[in-house]
């Protein structure tokens, strides 16, 4: 007589059989698909000595990989700025640079280079260095260095700025704060001088980005930023022009400077701060020199600052598509 394995095994392989040619056929696919004989699979089925691999598992084709996206076109925002400056009047013998950031996105624009006077935006500068150098001591700013800051970035007070100028150290204390700020082609003016310290569009760019950017990117303290933003927000009526003129109505903070010089009689006119322009919060920064007068020397800070927010927020795909003649 057959032993009981043996039995088992033979009604293990009727039932394989009865299932007809069509479960038949579908048990050896599956089993040489899956790269396991079918005879190995069904002798470990009936003895227990290991499971079957699922059939549906080995059948299933692998899911096809989603398509990579497409990656956005490069742009070129520097030429795309220089193509819209191409356009702006600038008089002979006049220079300008621009710099801007769009803080949403972190595109930039730069147009024009060398150093330039500040005038009265390195006011910004002063207070900062102050703020800093207030931090350090661990210390808040006085009754009387808060009134000079007010006077000074609020209505542009001279007499204020060179209170405070004093206070910092004159140019060394403002070249120390600098170095910690990263601007790398700021140099403070001589003596009194603070009007004359030299600077560039790219470093104001910086200075700007240590006014409104956030814990981690300054060496500015929160309280620091929201103080000066606070005051360059408050600029007085008529010295509200330059870079807001590219505002949704008053969604900026700003501070001009103008300096006419003596040995040419040609004006300086600068203007940095951050604006909210169709949407994109920007910070920008327009230095310009050699205007015959401090009226057209505003129409070109105010040209260029609306074409610096153009190249920096312009859409990829349509700024690709541009002309590039």
């Amino acid at each position: 007589m057959a032993s009981p394995r043996t039995l088992v095994c033979a009604a293990v392989a009727s039932v394989v059989i009865m299932g007809g040619t069509t479960a038949g056929t579908f048990y050896v696919q599956a089993r040489a698909h899956s790269g396991v004989r079918p005879e190995a699979s069904a002798a470990a089925s009936a003895t227990g000595e290991g499971p079957v691999e699922p059939v549906a598992e080995s059948l299933d084709p692998a899911e096809p990989a989603e398509p990579a996206a497409p990656a956005a076109p490069a742009v070129d925002r520097d030429a795309l700025l220089a193509r819209a400056m191409a356009e702006v009047s600038v008089e002979d013998g006049a220079e300008v640079s621009v710099a801007v950031l769009d803080l949403e996105t972190g595109e930039r624009a730069g147009y024009g280079e060398g150093a330039f006077d500040t005038a009265s935006i390195v006011k910004v500068d002063i207070l900062a260095a102050l703020l800093l150098q207030a931090q350090d001591a661990g210390r808040r700013l006085t009754d009387a260095e808060k009134a000079y800051a007010t006077a000074m970035i609020v209505s542009s007070d001279n007499a204020s700025a060179s209170a405070l100028w004093r206070t910092i150290g004159k140019a060394k204390g403002l070249d120390a704060a600098n170095e910690r700020f990263g601007l790398t082609g700021t140099e403070g003016g001589d003596g009194m001088l603070w009007g004359l310290t030299q600077t560039t569009a790219a470093d104001q760019l910086t200075l700007l980005g240590q006014v409104f950017g956030d814990d981690g990117d300054s060496e500015l303290s929160a309280e620091s930023r929201s103080y000066v933003r606070g005051l360059m927000g408050r600029i007085a009526a008529g010295q509200d022009w330059g870079v807001s003129a590219v505002a949704d109505g008053s969604s900026w903070a700003l501070k001009n400077g103008w300096l006419p010089r003596t040995a040419t009689g040609l004006w300086d006119i600068n203007s940095i701060g951050r604006v909210t322009a169709d949407g994109h919060d920007c910070l920008l920064a327009v230095l310009s020199d050699g205007n015959s007068t401090k009226k057209r020397g505003v129409e070109l800070v105010e040209a260029a600052a609306r074409a610096g927010v153009t190249a920096a927020t312009a859409d990829p795909a349509s700024a690709s598509a541009a002309p590039t003649g």
